[in-house]
């Protein structure tokens, strides 16, 4: 009697199931023993064609199954081995990326030496992780390494792992590793390089809905597949790119025994800048006024892939113009369709071109005197991006934190296009709406985020939720954030007034011109006798609060925040 109800516990679903079977059997027997003996035959007689039907709807079924979700159909990785005669791609050729370039010769170093490597028992990497911003050669990089290690490439981007099918993108990761095994077992090893990697290598997610599911099973067949990965038979290196932070990825794949090594790939400084302009301006004609030193100058955070853009952009606009060879203001009229967008042509009255040349001119020669790591671009009262004029400036060189005495200069800059119209109009225009919101964000983020307020308030603030900080708090935050706007602007209406023969001379020449670049603001300020300083200044607010700006030895802070690269109306 137990064993019965053990196997009925165990089996219930299959005895429903013969229960079911038998009713319904026996409920199609009594129906064809009531019907008439003409219907009865035709029935009997057309049950082996249905059977057959089923059958072949069955087979259909499981071809199609086996097709599309199997080594023949979605699951397919069609992608075949790229030889090294087809990369050609050596180091020299990768330029702008030295750092980058010694830690994968490290990388390449291992991989030639696998074999004695193996023989003192340890193992070369498994996995290669390259990051870094978009257009900075991680893609050239790899197949780079690949060359000059003598080894076959495969490349897929994790884009083509997706599908809308659960279990396609893990067919797929098992079928090019399959394949990279068979290349390094003809070719002694193979790299598989993953482009975008955080399409299925971002942190996985869990849900009682099913959400996800397909790329959770396609990050755990990857790491299925790299946990397998025997190097002394295989010999198979994976090598990822992402754009995305690292924070980004899952836990699991950045563990050691995965992704051995990360490199991190950053934009080119001036030297490398200048080598980039050097080798792609070798490819088409170039003048000889082109300052390849000015170029690489102005194309402070240009990727690669930028500065590639630039010459490009410079040769279509020398053939427009009907030259033999690209001229100095071809590549600055590339730079400025790139960086600035296309001009608009809107029309504006005489008052409101001048009103707007005002304006930026009060950037500019603020931004010329005042700030002391940034350079003017362009000044220009033509519509870009909807503005109707702008003042481009960037840094004179990397800077990758940024320090009080900097801040502080950026508001005194985008106050300067308000306090200019106010001292020349006694009134101001709606174009200061943008500079307003500027302005406040860095003297709000210098109080609340950066302690450099005026006050003993040293902290990030901004982590406090607003509901459990005191209204008494607050108070004195917001009026440290208000000091600073009205001492910015105290500074910048001194600043305007003392040169406001520049001032004028710079607008009055943007209303005939429409632009001016760093060339013609330097020669105006030379007409005038006026030169470029940065003396020490103390700014006071109405209230008697004191800001210094003290030129030496500045305390930075860190900072992921890209500089502005205009100011605009």
């Amino acid at each position: 009697m137990r064993k019965f109800k053990l196997f009925m516990r165990k089996s219930w679903g299959w005895v429903i199931a013969g229960v079911v079977a038998v009713g319904m059997i026996f409920l199609a027997i009594f129906g064809l023993s009531k019907l008439e003996s003409f219907y009865r035959n035709m029935t009997l007689a057309t049950m082996p064609l249905q059977f057959i039907m089923v059958a072949i709807n069955a087979l259909i079924f499981v071809f199609f199954y086996m097709y599309f979700f199997t080594k023949r159909g979605f699951g397919q990785t069609k992608k075949s081995k790229i030889s090294i005669e087809d990369i050609k791609v050596t180091f020299k050729e990768v330029i702008g990326l030295e750092g980058a370039k010694r830690e994968a010769l490290e990388v390449v170093q291992l991989i030639k030496d696998r074999k004695h490597l193996q023989k003192m028992g340890g193992k070369i990497i498994k996995g290669l992780l390259l990051m870094g911003p978009p257009g900075t050669g991680k893609t050239l990089l790899a197949k780079a390494i690949a060359t000059e290690c003598g080894i076959p490439f495969i490349n897929m981007a994790g884009s083509e792992f997706v599908e809308v099918f659960v279990g396609v993108g893990a067919s797929r990761v098992r079928n090019l590793f399959k394949k990279a095994r068979e290349y390094a077992y003809t070719d002694g090893a193979c790299i598989i390089f993953i482009d975008e990697i955080e399409v299925i290598g971002r942190g996985r997610t869990f849900t009682s809905f099913g959400g996800g599911e397909e790329t959770n099973s396609t990050q755990n067949q990857l790491l299925v597949e790299m946990d397998g990965l025997d190097s002394k038979k295989s010999n198979v290196i994976v090598i990822a790119a992402t754009n995305a932070d690292e924070s980004v990825l899952d836990k699991a794949l950045l563990r050691p025994g995965r992704f051995d090594r990360k490199i991190n790939i950053t934009l080119p400084n001036l030297r490398e800048r200048e080598k980039l302009f050097e080798f792609y301006l070798k490819k088409v004609k170039v003048s000889e006024n082109v300052r390849i030193d000015r170029l690489a100058r102005k194309a402070v955070y240009k990727s690669p892939a930028d500065i590639e853009n630039i010459v490009k952009e410079s040769a279509l606009i020398a053939t427009r113009k009907k030259r033999d060879a690209i001229e100095m203001d071809d590549v600055s009229e590339a730079m400025d369709r790139i960086d600035l967008g296309l001009e608009t042509h809107l029309e504006m009255t005489p008052k409101e071109l001048e009103q707007t040349a005002y304006h930026e001119a009060g950037h500019a020669v603020a931004l010329y005197l005042h700030h002391p790591t940034d350079d003017v671009f362009k000044i220009t009262v033509k519509s870009h991006a909807g503005s109707l004029g702008l003042v481009a400036h960037h840094p004179k060189e990397e800077i990758h934190s940024h320090n009080k005495e900097k801040l502080l200069a950026d508001i005194v800059v985008s106050l300067s296009g308000y306090a200019a119209e106010k001292i020349k109009y006694n009134t101001t225009t709606t174009g200061v709406s943008g500079d307003f919101r500027k302005a406040m964000h860095i003297a709000n983020a210098m109080v609340w985020q950066l302690g450099m307020g005026t006050g003993n308030f040293v902290g990030d603030f901004s982590v406090i939720p607003k509901e459990e900080m005191s209204s008494n708090l607050k108070e004195k935050l917001n009026n440290e954030t208000i000091a600073i706007m009205n001492a910015s602007l105290a500074k910048t209406e001194e600043l305007l007034r003392q040169n406001w023969d520049v001032v004028d001379a710079v607008a009055q020449r943007l209303v005939v011109e429409k632009e001016m670049d760093f060339d013609s603001l330097e020669e105006t300020f030379e007409k005038f006798g006026k030169k470029r300083a940065y003396p020490d200044v103390t700014a006071t607010a109405a209230d008697g609060v004191k800001i210094e700006i003290d030129s030496g030895n500045p305390v930075f802070v860190s900072s992921d925040e890209k500089p502005e690269s205009g100011e605009n109306k």
